[in-house]
């Protein structure tokens, strides 16, 4: 695990897009793809922009593949639904082909737009190894990341899958990789800033033994890959480090 931490949000932001651009880099060099997953909510917004006017011409953006790692059942045009942000601050930005860009369809039951993004995913990795370049999660205050909530039935899959998920206190399912997918990933990044994340923070760094139902950010430990964490100062401003 790597702890980067910024006196500001701005600094931190610059990072983590330099960060993208050296692992699209290196997969490009490597492969000649760069399979890359949003995160979605309002935290990543700024650096998707980022990435589509200032470093537009850092990375071969038409060997960029993106993905989801989790959806809100909503309609796709709907305010909330991840995609949408992302279309709008990254993928339109950037002139993305149409097939370049694996959004989750939710004009399906949960269950089966699950189950229809894994195909997806399954297909485009064609037989290969189901391992991401790059992973980029947030976290909630309460330590949910992608959409595994706290003590949601998700927690307990151990299957690299993608499935939908329900979320009692919001009322909502959801559609979120499992934790076994994301830890297949060359690389892990979070994105976290506030200080309404600091105490959830402190715990899925530093609580020994952890309780990932409470905290399911603790589930995340990629198995052969990198995990490193972009926080602002306040939301470490709780850790002991």
């Amino acid at each position: 695990m790597n702890l980067l931490i910024y006196k500001t949000k701005s600094e931190l932001l610059k990072d983590l897009a330099e960060y993208v651009i050296t692992i699209g880099e290196k997969a490009i060099a490597e492969k000649d793809c760069f399979n890359f997953v949003l995160t979605g909510g309002n935290s990543p917004k700024d650096l998707y922009s980022m990435l589509a006017t200032e470093y537009r011409e850092k990375l071969d953006w038409t060997k960029v593949f993106f993905f989801f790692g989790d959806e809100r059942n909503v309609p796709p045009g709907h305010a909330d639904y991840n995609g949408l942000m992302a279309k709008k601050s990254i993928i339109d930005p950037l002139n993305v082909a149409s097939d370049h860009v694996f959004f989750v369809d939710t004009t399906l039951a949960p269950a089966d737009a699950a189950s229809a993004y894994a195909k997806i995913i399954t297909d485009h990795f064609n037989g290969a190894e189901l391992t991401f370049d790059l992973i980029l999660l947030g976290m909630g205050d309460e330590g949910h990341t992608a959409s595994l909530f706290p003590y949601t039935t998700a927690l307990a899959n151990k299957e690299v899958n993608v499935v939908a998920n329900y979320v009692e206190k919001l009322a909502a399912d959801r559609i979120t990789f499992t934790a076994p997918l994301i830890n297949k990933a060359k690389n892990v990044a979070f994105l976290v800033f506030g200080e309404g994340k600091a105490d959830a923070i402190k715990h899925v760094v530093e609580d020994d033994p952890k309780n990932p139902d409470l905290y399911p950010s603790q589930l995340i430990d990629p198995v052969d890959g990198g995990l490193t964490f972009f926080l602002d100062s306040e939301a470490a401003k709780l850790l002991n480090n």
